[in-house]
């Protein structure tokens, strides 16, 4: 096992975690300036049932990380298993993923994602440090589900639910 003061290497970090397979979402909110923004992210998790609460993680120098910092509410699309071009274009640098992309505003305004499994859509909750990210909670106020199957990331690689 490597390891550091700090905790283990990067490579088995990965390595690691590359072993539990998770579903893909895009992170959707509304820019400083308005502009609809994305970023591809595995990290959601389910923090608390009572009250309904889920988290994120985004590295403090993405750009979706400040917009985040200023957002009352954000979306989740969970991408369903035809989408892994979606979750490729918003993981890149393009400057306008959204360009071309099948979505509506919801009620707040938030770019919700056409043709996922499912969306969850949240009001900022709380911003807590992790590292080199934040761990942005939000409190879950509506979404949809679909019985569409989703994508999923594993071991480096996108792969489906097949049942």
């Amino acid at each position: 096992m490597t390891s550091t003061s700090r905790g283990v290497e990067p490579p088995l970090f990965r390595q690691l975690l590359g072993r539990f397979a998770t579903g893909v979402t895009v992170i959707t909110a509304r820019a400083a300036n308005g502009d609809p923004i994305g970023m591809t992210a595995n990290s959601l998790a389910s923090v608390s049932l009572d009250p309904p609460l889920v988290l994120v993680a985004v590295e403090k120098i993405h750009e979706m990380h400040a917009a985040l910092t200023g957002a009352t509410h954000w979306v989740f699309n969970i991408l369903s298993s035809e989408q892994e071009a979606l979750s490729r274009r918003f993981a890149g640098g393009e400057p306008n993923r959204f360009l071309g992309v099948s979505y509506h505003e919801n009620d707040r305004g938030v770019p919700v994602i056409d043709g996922t499994a499912a969306h969850i859509e949240c009001e900022q909750h709380a911003a807590v440090p992790g590292g080199d990210h934040t761990i942005f909670i939000g409190l879950v106020v509506g979404g949809d589900a679909t019985d569409r199957r989703p994508l999923l990331y594993y071991r480096g690689g996108y792969a489906g639910l097949s049942l």
